[in-house]
């Protein structure tokens, strides 16, 4: 018998910086998985997904990650997917930088 669905958002690399993106619903990456399109259908996951692998000039390893309907938005079911939407494992890049620099 075949998994059901769980909901998803398309991710990936940004191809310049590297950092983590979500596509949302209008067609932009974003760096804040709040923004980011939960995807409750498979099929328009997978045609998401295809568009978004075509983008080949703005992103890099596009793929669907697991997530479920937060109180702000996707929240990561999968400790990778936490892990990757907080940047960097070292202090001193990315956003948490910015985030050290805001406090």
């Amino acid at each position: 018998m075949p998994r059901a669905f769980t909901p998803k958002v398309v991710t990936a690399n940004a191809l310049l910086e590297g950092d983590v993106v979500y596509l949302t619903e209008d067609n932009r990456w974003t760096r804040d998985l709040a923004e980011a399109e939960l995807l409750t259908d498979e099929a328009v996951a997978e045609e998401r997904l295809l568009d978004a692998s075509r983008r080949q000039s703005e992103i890099v390893g596009a793929y669907l990650a697991d997530m479920s309907a937060g109180t702000n938005g996707p929240a990561p079911t999968h400790f990778r997917e936490d892990f990757r939407r907080t940047g960097p494992s070292n202090y001193h890049h990315g956003k948490q930088a910015d985030a050290l620099s805001e406090g």
